[in-house]
């Protein structure tokens, strides 16, 4: 099993029940960094050598194995997955689905969206939840009223603000950045919103400018220098357990404004067509293991804040428990409204090369004032050159 942090964990804490069922079966883990992890899968595909049993993939990573022919088609017997689909997430499902039908990964767990907001802050500066979540206009405005009574910055960086808005609108069979016909769509309304609403958070000096993951994000957090972050379920669990704990009780939680549900990561399980095919039976019976079994879905739940695709698990009173951390509000039923509208968008193979060059523009509509119309059309321009690579 190839793996990658806190997948690893999870796996090694779910091994003494597989191997309580399956005495005669030794699971091995390798585990590396996310980066190094999905190079390797990518090396040991296109190669042939190497390849685990089972690999783990993060769905940012998803899109690029699906276009190739590295994956097995588990809607094909004997796996016949499609059957199962029903006991999934609909969108977690969807994503693992290519163009052509095939199903290469079974969701194991996602990411649905939510606004984290800190009531400390807000109260101080006479505003509710309904001021951050009506309107996209109505969250900017509530940031200055934030930082002219606090000094707090609304969010840690404008390209968040980019990140959520081009993924609401988005019309039957168009994919973030592409069409079905590999047409860019960067130049579409909702990019425009998006550069929009990005240089009036940056303009009103809104963000902290800083990234996701680093010690300035992390201390923001803990010294209330960042009223509100949009990001997965998970991420409560995260400011909870090692992010800002000092922070308990503090935060709450909402469904992102103009009810833009969308997801931010998940995992997914797979099997490589060229894998050792004596091995795959079991290979594949372990990926049920891990995504079809309740007890296991609760298990990375709980313990890792691994918030399950598999419906069936979505139905614990688990679900309706106050969580300490958001000041006793039961969160996990919003998080589960969310993901259940949630709907995935196609992927292509130019998605990531995409993202680059959207961030790349917004960066200088952000930090020169370039004109946003001429970003948006140097970055159509540029993607028309590589969409049909």
């Amino acid at each position: 099993m190839a793996a990658f942090p806190a997948v690893d964990e999870i796996v090694r804490a779910a091994l003494p029940e597989w191997n309580r069922l399956h005495p005669d079966v030794e699971v091995r883990v390798v585990s590396r960094e996310l980066n190094d992890h999905h190079t390797a899968m990518t090396t040991a595909l296109s190669t042939a050598k190497g390849l685990p049993d089972v690999m783990a993939l993060e769905i940012g990573y998803l899109g690029r194995f699906a276009q190739g022919s590295g994956l097995e088609d588990l809607s094909q017997p004997p796996y016949s997955l499609r059957a199962d689909r029903d006991r999934f997430v609909g969108y977690a499902f969807d994503q693992a689905t290519t163009a052509s039908g095939a199903v290469v990964a079974v969701p194991t767990d996602i990411g649905p969206g939510t606004l984290l907001y800190r009531t400390d802050l807000l109260a101080r500066a006479g505003l509710r939840e309904s001021d951050l979540t009506t309107s996209w206009d109505g969250y900017v405005a509530a940031g200055v009223r934030l930082k002219a009574a606090t000094g707090a910055f609304l969010l840690a960086h404008a390209r968040d603000m980019k990140d959520i808005v081009i993924r609401t609108g988005l019309r039957p069979g168009e994919g973030l950045y592409f069409d079905k016909d590999s047409r860019p769509l960067v130049t579409s309304p909702r990019f425009v919103r998006a550069f929009e609403l990005a240089r009036a958070v940056r303009r009103q000096q809104l963000d902290a400018k800083v990234t996701a993951w680093s010690s300035d994000w992390t201390e923001g957090f803990r010294r209330g220098g960042i009223a509100t972050q949009m990001a997965g379920a998970w991420l409560a669990g995260h400011l909870n357990s090692w992010l800002a704990p000092g922070t308990r009780g503090q935060w709450r939680a909402a469904q992102l404004p103009e009810h833009a549900y969308a997801a931010y990561g998940g995992t997914f399980f797979a099997l490589a067509r060229h894998g050792d095919a004596a091995r795959k039976p079991m290979a594949y019976a372990f990926i049920r293991f891990m995504t079809m079994n309740r007890a296991q879905q609760l298990a990375a739940f709980k313990v890792q804040d691994a918030f399950p695709a598999l419906v069936d698990a979505q139905t614990d009173p688990f679900f309706d428990q106050p969580l300490p951390f958001l000041g006793g509000q039961p969160a996990r039923r919003d998080w589960r409204e969310a993901a259940a509208h949630i709907r995935a968008f196609p992927v292509h193979k130019q998605d990531a090369f995409a993202r680059e060059v959207i961030d790349t523009e917004l960066d200088k509509v952000l930090d020169r004032d370039k004109d946003i119309a001429t970003a948006l059309a140097d970055a159509q321009r540029l993607l028309l050159q590589r969409a049909r690579r």
